[in-house]
């Protein structure tokens, strides 16, 4: 399989851009792009749209079947020990909770941010605990838990967000225990905050039928973590892949246009459509 159209499925390339870019590939795409068991998943990313993710600009909702090792948050975990884009992408979902969490917290969604504290530890942490031992990595879903235990307990603020800062040091210390690989830095780094990119997109798109408030959250999660992300590997992106760099720095504008803060708007304040062409050009870009 080329490196091309690998980098495509990781980054869960959906079924409107995948149709018509990686036809021509034949039986290679849906060969790999359909191991997961999510709608247009790919070997390091996400799929459908929900709670976990998008399978890039294509279909909405998980699959059923598939060969597991998914995780309810539409991460692929199965190879997370040996492959820097999965784990990296793993992390980034937890954190995307973690901070989405803290911020409802300050916003006054009590409830919502405990669910939010505690949402990785099924979605994500249980499916990565094999990588994580075998890279040497402590259990941090206690952390998690405890977070979620003191929004429950109407902890005050400042304690909340110390638990929010030990969660998100113990995911530091995850990420530098993360698998060696050949690909560079950067092109990991550009995969993981593309992925962000498309789950936030993916989230939003929901919006405009779904008045509920949970599915802004988790968009709004993965969009601070795009951010944050970029900022901290930005210098590297763009020495590597000036175009990943330009389109994720357009995205990320309309990323910040869509999701002002941790509440959600009364009028959504983005267009769905042009947060999708905006991470589908992200992931074009990163695929180079």
């Amino acid at each position: 399989m080329n490196t091309t159209l690998k980098l495509w499925t990781q980054l869960g390339l959906g079924t409107a851009l995948a149709g018509g870019l990686l036809a021509a590939c034949g039986g290679e795409a849906g060969g790999e792009a359909g191991t997961t068991g999510e709608a247009g998943s790919g070997s390091a990313a996400v799929a459908g749209e929900g709670e976990g993710g998008a399978g890039g600009a294509g279909g909405e909702g998980k699959a059923a079947g598939g060969t597991g090792g998914e995780g309810e948050g539409g991460v692929a975990t199965a190879n997370a020990a040996k492959d820097p884009v999965a784990y990296g992408i793993a992390l980034a979902v937890a954190e995307a909770h973690v901070v989405a969490a803290r911020d409802a917290y300050g916003a006054g969604k009590k409830d919502a941010a405990a669910e939010m504290f505690a949402h990785p530890v099924s979605e994500v942490l249980l499916d990565m605990d094999p990588a994580f031992a075998a890279l040497g990595v402590a259990d941090m879903k206690p952390l998690f838990t405890a977070a979620s235990d003191a929004v429950l307990a109407g902890k005050p603020a400042g304690e909340v967000n110390k638990a929010h800062d030990a969660i998100i040091a113990a995911l530091r210390a995850a990420e530098a225990k993360g698998p060696k690989s050949d690909v560079s830095p950067a092109k990991i780094a550009t995969a993981v905050v593309a992925d962000m990119i498309e789950r936030a997109s993916a989230m939003y798109r929901q919006l405009p039928k779904n008045n509920a408030y949970e599915p802004y959250l988790d968009g709004y999660g993965f969009a601070m973590v795009a951010a944050s992300a970029f900022a901290a590997d930005g210098a590297a992106i763009k020495a590597e892949n000036p175009a990943a760099h330009a389109r994720i720095t357009e995205a990320l504008a309309l990323l910040r246009q869509a999701y002002p803060g941790a509440a959600r708007p009364a009028t959504l304040p983005a267009e769905p459509g042009a947060l999708s062409g905006a991470s589908a050009k992200v992931m074009l870009a990163a695929a180079n």
